[in-house]
């Protein structure tokens, strides 16, 4: 290991010109989603491509289309957690047709729908999806007085706020509930503030996620996904996108993966590997948004004290 990071060195001073600047350019670059669990895998996989393979890693903040577009030129090389079915029109158009990126085989399993707490569900008697639509249900969840119940259904811009809002329309609880749209951090204060105060709240959830670690939370029942009703298109794939959408039963099984650039593989067969091989569970998912959030931990630094605790899980990545 040494030696190969003395090479590196060697190669970096190599580069420098006799005025100072450099022109050395990083061996990969890894994409950074703007959520905890995405950024730590991020650097998690950062620490072992630099420790093990000796290779110089750049990052990249970047929103999935951003860094899918990267993938596609070669700019970006990684994403470190791709969510499906939610970001499947990049897959589709990336991995399947254009054949630039590729794709982990190791997906983590994930689960998404609306959720309340269980003191709420058991207070009110809201326990199904179709609670929602009744108006003498829903008002519980008003808290400006109009007769309509608030829900959060995600950020702005994100897929599977579009696709919360086919949902809501297909189940017909657009009706009796306001659609709340609002950075991730402002729904996790909201739902404190709501607990402590004993009152109800409702909002997308999904697991894996460290939320299920502070609160007492249930997801809503709903019928088991129907895949031959189940149609959501985006605004960017048609302008008529809500018209034409529908998803009246339950989210599909969602997973989490690693994608990654063509030309990685390419250029860097050993990193390829690795990322071949990458795979956690959903508890690392978790326990890794929950050390960012609630103990606030740096990326970086979490990296550091999760590769030097799971020295085993890192060989089988390395195929060792």
């Amino acid at each position: 290991m040494k030696a190969i990071k003395a090479i590196k060195a060697m190669t970096i001073a190599a580069a420098i010109g006799v005025n100072g600047a450099t022109a050395y350019a990083a061996d990969m670059t890894i994409g950074v989603p703007g959520w905890p669990s995405g950024a730590a895998t991020a650097y998690i996989i950062k620490t072992v491509m630099e420790d093990n393979l000796g290779l110089e890693v750049a990052m990249q903040s970047g929103t999935n289309a951003v860094i899918f577009e990267a993938m596609d030129r070669g700019s970006i090389d990684v994403h470190p957690q791709v969510w499906l079915p939610n970001q499947n029109n990049l897959y589709q158009k990336y991995v399947k047709e254009r054949g630039t990126v590729l794709q982990n085989d190791h997906g983590v399993v994930a689960k998404q729908g609306i959720c309340v707490t269980k003191e709420t569900s058991e207070k009110y008697n809201i326990k199904s999806i179709y609670d929602l639509t009744d108006p003498d249900k829903s008002v519980v969840f008003d808290t400006n007085g109009n007769g309509l119940g608030e829900m959060w259904i995600g950020e702005p811009g994100a897929a599977s706020t579009v696709v919360e809002r086919v949902r809501a329309k297909s189940y017909g609880y657009n009706q009796t509930m306001e659609l709340v749209s609002t950075d991730t951090p402002i729904n996790w204060a909201a739902l404190e503030v709501a607990v402590k105060a004993h009152k109800p709240y409702a909002f997308f959830c999904y697991t894996p996620h460290y939320v299920f670690s502070l609160y007492d939370l249930v997801f809503l029942e709903e019928p088991e996904h129907n895949k031959d009703t189940w149609k959501t298109l985006q605004p960017t794939d048609d302008p008529d996108w809500m018209a034409k959408s529908n998803a009246d039963s339950a989210w599909p099984e969602a997973r989490l993966y690693v994608d990654y650039s063509k030309s990685l593989q390419e250029r860097h067969p050993e990193a390829g590997m690795v990322l071949k091989n990458f795979k956690i569970n959903a508890k690392i998912v978790s326990d890794l948004s929950y050390a960012m959030v609630v103990d606030k931990k740096d990326p970086e630094t979490l990296a550091r004290e999760w590769v030097d605790e799971h020295s085993d899980l890192v060989e089988s990545w390395l195929g060792l």
